[in-house]
């Protein structure tokens, strides 16, 4: 064996055992420190944008009963018909002491509508946070899983990274004896670089997922976050009229959409009484120093003469919000069954690959690297060929991590629409 044949299977020796480290680390896998269900639950404790919105239908139900309230009463003290002069005297058969209450009694109906749309609303504000704390555990699971992505799609780099300095080293040493390329030399060397970039730039993204997943957590934004779990898909999904029928029924934004409709009703109700008058009723105690005590008895009634101007366009305003309400609810459940749809096409797309990638394409792509190794060790397959096919492998695992973080991303927004969990139901 001449010294060139030599290098070239000391070379080949090096990068078969680099691969199969490669191959080992890219199966194992460091334990978990967070699961997907434990960063749930942490989030729907102590995230502060839910506690924000559950302490917004706190304050929306407290607001029911001022709404269906009489107005308070009013009780007047009044010193009447006093001489300017002699302020303090008492012989003018006109000076009296007054105590005089009031009371307004609205026309019927009207505190019955307020009330009604004051617990709808209130209904509603609860069904806005039920559809905060849903739309908070998929943000979560989106984030966790751009996380864990990162942490595959590093292991994968790191050992890519390995493979590429070891083809470096052993171009180098070739080229130093005549037997390889100076452009094999320079292109080992960008992709050498160019690896490094990829890792330092991995890293930095998953120091930004960790502070968006800390921040959605409620806790500081530097808590360290070890390797994440990226599960494989479990089951078929359930057919997409199944979810868009659970959906429309049981989807907080849709039920709150609902009460709004309901509760804009209440208020048009309560507005088109507006024009009939409001009733005051008032007893008044006189008490005169120098002669009887006397008592009044008054009723009286505001009357809407500037109708056109102020009770009619509140009548017209409310009608705009019941009808803006009701344009609102068919959007929301037109939108609702697009991004189902949408949504569980992406989870089939992404499984499908999943299994593709797993299946076929990872496999040949790996095949043809031991391929262009045994041709190497004979001559017949350039560093070139063997480096272009080992990125291909490098490519096609990280695209399959991808894959399997987008179909757990799906998952979790589509759990969000419907509710519940649906892996593996009919």
């Amino acid at each position: 064996m001449n010294a060139q044949q030599h290098i070239r299977a000391l070379g080949a020796a090096a990068l078969a055992l680099v691969m199969s480290v490669r191959g080992a680390g890219a199966q194992a896998t460091a334990p978990d420190t967070l699961t997907v269900a434990a960063a749930t639950r942490i989030a729907l404790g102590a995230n502060p944008m839910l506690r924000a919105a559950r302490s917004a239908a706190e304050a929306a139900r407290q607001r029911i009963g001022p709404a269906g309230a009489l107005p308070d009463p009013q009780l007047q003290f009044g010193l009447m018909n006093r001489m300017a002069s002699q302020f303090g005297s008492t012989a003018d058969p006109m000076t009296m002491n007054q105590l005089q209450l009031m009371q307004l009694l609205p026309w019927p109906g009207k505190l019955g509508g307020a009330r009604v749309a004051a617990r709808h609303q209130a209904t509603a504000a609860s069904a806005d946070a039920d559809e905060q704390a849903r739309m908070l555990v998929a943000q979560v699971r989106m984030v966790y899983y751009d996380v864990a992505f990162a942490d595959r799609a590093l292991e994968v780099m790191q050992a890519t990274q390995q493979i590429l300095r070891q083809f470096l080293d052993v171009s180098t040493t070739m080229y130093g004896v005549g037997s390889a390329a100076q452009q094999d030399v320079l292109r080992a060397q960008v992709e050498v670089a160019r690896m490094t970039e990829e890792v330092a730039r991995m890293r930095q993204e998953r120091v930004a997922g960790t502070a968006r997943l800390n921040t959605l957590l409620g806790r500081d934004a530097t808590t360290s976050i070890g390797p994440l779990e990226l599960p494989e898909p479990a089951g078929d999904l359930p057919e997409v009229d199944s979810l868009i029928a659970r959906s429309l029924a049981e989807r907080p934004a849709v039920r709150a959409a609902v009460e709004r409709v309901a509760a804009a009703e209440g208020s048009l109700t309560a507005t088109r009484r507006e024009l009939f008058p409001d009733v005051q009723l008032g007893v008044a105690y006189q008490q005169r120093p120098q002669f009887p005590t006397m008592i009044s008895l008054m009723v009286g009634v505001n009357l809407p003469i500037f109708a056109g101007s102020k009770q009619l366009a509140m009548r017209r305003q409310m009608a705009a919000m019941r009808d803006m309400s009701q344009a609102e609810l068919l959007n929301l459940r037109n939108e609702t069954t697009a991004r189902i749809i949408e949504t569980r096409a992406r989870a089939v797309q992404d499984r499908n690959l999943i299994h593709l990638y797993r299946a076929s394409i990872v496999p040949q792509a790996r095949a043809a690297v031991q391929s262009s190794l045994s041709g190497y060790r004979v001559g017949r397959v350039t560093f070139m060929q063997l480096l272009d096919n080992q990125m291909t492998v490098n490519r096609y695992e990280t695209e399959t991590y991808r894959l399997l973080a987008d179909y757990q991303q799906a998952i979790g927004e589509l759990e969000a629409l419907v509710g519940q969990s649906l892996e593996g139901q009919p």
